[in-house]
């Protein structure tokens, strides 16, 4: 009976997550920040992510990556939905590497390497779609971008905490 109330509160706060997921990448997508280029997003869906790969496993938060990327193609269309699908992917696997370590870092280390390979892995899928390395010429903004919004992931995740602690979330980390 207990493993069935477990079940049933994992795959409701599944739906939950993705609500926010989804939430956040429709409200970043809906508006326009000064001093961002076109294209450019804040990334404040990887938070939920980030909760996901930390309290509930890699499997969680790639399937929390999966959708997040399924969504951005049918609201955005193809090429957005590709690029999410890259850079989530590239992200998630380096968050994940450097989660795995016997010593693991901080989530500020985390969140920023996280913040980056995204970057990376967005900047690899378009110069494939381009056909050349242009897309490149976007890297070192593409890259700054990733260190300041890497940081405020880690700080916006670590400040939620504890309310999420409060609701009854888990906010213990998984062991390895």
């Amino acid at each position: 009976m207990r493993s069935n109330y477990e079940k049933t509160k994992q795959v409701a706060l599944s739906g939950l997550l993705f609500a926010l997921a989804m939430a956040l990448s429709f409200i970043e997508g809906s508006i326009t920040f000064p001093g961002l280029l076109p294209g450019m997003k804040l990334g404040l869906a990887n938070i939920v992510v980030m909760y996901a790969l930390f309290f509930m496993g890699a499997r969680q938060a790639l399937v929390l990556d999966l959708l997040k990327a399924l969504f951005v193609f049918l609201v955005s269309g193809a090429t957005a939905g590709f690029l999410s699908l890259c850079g989530g992917l590239l992200s998630l696997l380096v968050m994940w590497g450097l989660y795995s370590l016997p010593h693991r870092p901080t989530w500020f280390i985390l969140s920023v390497s996280g913040a980056l390979a995204h970057n990376v892995g967005q900047l690899i899928c378009a110069g494939f779609i381009l056909g050349s390395a242009l897309s490149l010429y976007y890297a070192p903004v593409m890259l700054v971008l990733g260190l300041v919004m890497g940081a405020v992931t880690a700080v916006t995740l670590r400040a939620i905490l504890p309310a999420l602690g409060r609701l009854g979330f888990n906010t213990e980390n998984r062991q390895k």
